[in-house]
C-alpha cells in the first residue's frame, strides 16, 4: 500500500539533539578550524538531510496517488494542509543547507575564537528553522501514523463493491466466493473491518469489497469523513452489487433497502454498472432484481458473480506481439 512504507517522523527537539550530539562527536576527533567546520557541517548535514528525508518519503500526492487513495487520504487528514506542511519542512531543509554553506565560508576566514563564535552562531540558527517546523513535523507524523493503516487495495485490479443493509447476506456472500483467500482490513474511521476477497476468471484478479458503515445506510446517517470515503469508492469501483432480502428477514423492510438502492445508484453514476441481487430467494423474491440467489442454499451465487465479471468488462492489457 501506498502509505505503509512511510518512515517515523521525527519531532523538531529529538531532530536538533540528534544533530549536536554527532557535532559534538565530530569536533572532538579534530581541534582548531577543523573541529569547528566538521561540527558545523555535521550539524547541518543531519538537519537537513533528516528534514529532507520526511519530505521524499512521502508520495507525490498530485503524480503518485491514486484517486481512490487521495480521497480517502483526505477524508482521514487535510490533504492540503499535509502538502503545505512538507513543503514547509523542505523549505527548512533547504535554509539550513544555505546557513550551513555561508558560515562554512565565515569558519575559513576567521580566526579561531572568530570561528568557534561563528559555529555558535550557525547552531543557533539552525536550531530555529528546526524549531519554526514543529508544528508540521507533529502534523506529518499524525498524518503518516492515520494513513499507513488503510487498507491495502489494489487500484489497477477490477473491484467488485458490494453494498446493502446488515444482514442481506453481503459478507455470506464474499465469503463464498472467496472461499479462504479474504482479508479483514480496517478504516481508521470504522468500527468494523472492511473485508476484501480476491478471485481469478480467465487468469484475471478481481477484488470483491464489503465496506460495512459506508454502504450499508442512508447519507444522512454518515458523518462528513464517511461521505468522502464513499466518494473514494466512486473511483476504486468497475461495479457494484447491491444486495437486498425481500423476505425483510434482515430486520430493515424491503422499501427502505430500495431507497438505499437509489441513493447508491446515484452515487456511482452512469459509469459504473449497478446490479440489484436479491438473496434468500428461497424466502422471497418479491422484488425486481437483476439476479436471484440463495448463498445459504448455494443457488445461483455464481452466476451472480459471473454476471458482475461481465458487467465490469475488463479486458487486461496484453503485450503486443508486433
Amino acid at each position: 500500500m501506498i502509505f505503509e512504507d512511510l518512515q517515523t517522523t521525527p519531532r523538531a527537539e529529538e531532530l536538533i539533539d540528534k544533530a549536536f550530539s554527532r557535532a559534538a562527536r565530530a569536533g572532538r576527533a579534530k581541534s582548531g578550524h577543523e573541529a569547528q567546520e566538521s561540527m558545523l557541517r555535521t550539524a547541518g548535514n543531519v538537519l537537513s538531510d533528516n528534514l529532507s528525508n520526511v519530505v521524499t518519503s512521502w508520495p507525490d500526492f498530485e503524480y503518485d496517488v491514486d484517486p481512490f487513495y487521495y480521497e480517502l487520504a483526505d477524508a482521514i487528514v487535510d490533504v492540503d494542509e499535509l502538502r503545505q506542511s512538507l513543503s514547509e519542512v523542505m523549505w527548512a531543509s533547504r535554509q539550513i543547507e544555505s546557513i550551513r554553506d555561508e558560515y562554512t565560508t565565515k569558519l575559513r576566514r576567521s580566526d579561531v575564537d572568530t570561528a568557534r563564535k561563528h559555529r555558535k552562531q550557525a547552531f543557533a540558527r539552525m536550531a530555529d528553522i528546526a524549531e519554526e517546523v514543529a508544528d508540521d513535523l507533529r502534523l506529518i507524523g499524525d498524518a503518516r501514523d492515520d494513513l499507513k493503516t488503510l487498507p491495502d487495495i489494489r487500484t489497477d485490479e477490477p473491484a467488485i463493491v458490494v453494498a446493502g443493509y446488515p444482514n442481506v447476506g453481503k459478507s455470506s456472500f464474499v465469503n463464498r466466493v472467496t472461499r479462504a483467500s479474504n482479508e479483514i482490513a480496517e478504516y481508521p474511521f470504522t468500527t468494523r473491518g472492511v473485508q476484501i476477497g480476491h478471485f481469478e476468471r480467465d487468469h484475471v484478479r478481481y477484488q470483491i469489497i464489503d465496506t460495512p458503515g459506508l454502504l450499508d445506510r442512508p447519507l444522512e446517517e454518515r458523518n462528513d469523513i464517511e461521505r468522502q470515503a464513499v466518494s473514494a469508492l466512486e473511483h476504486l469501483a468497475d461495479c457494484v452489487l447491491f444486495v437486498v432480502d425481500a423476505s425483510g428477514d434482515c430486520g430493515y423492510p424491503l422499501e427502505v433497502q430500495l431507497a438505499l438502492l437509489e441513493e447508491v445508484d446515484s452515487l456511482f453514476g452512469a459509469d459504473v454498472p449497478l446490479l440489484t441481487v436479491c438473496n434468500k430467494q428461497d424466502r422471497s423474491t418479491d422484488v425486481d432484481a437483476d439476479a436471484y440467489m440463495s448463498v445459504t442454499e448455494d443457488e445461483n451465487v455464481e452466476g451472480v458473480l459471473d454476471m458482475a465479471v461481465e458487467a465490469v468488462g475488463y479486458e487486461p492489457d496484453l503485450p503486443s506481439r508486433e
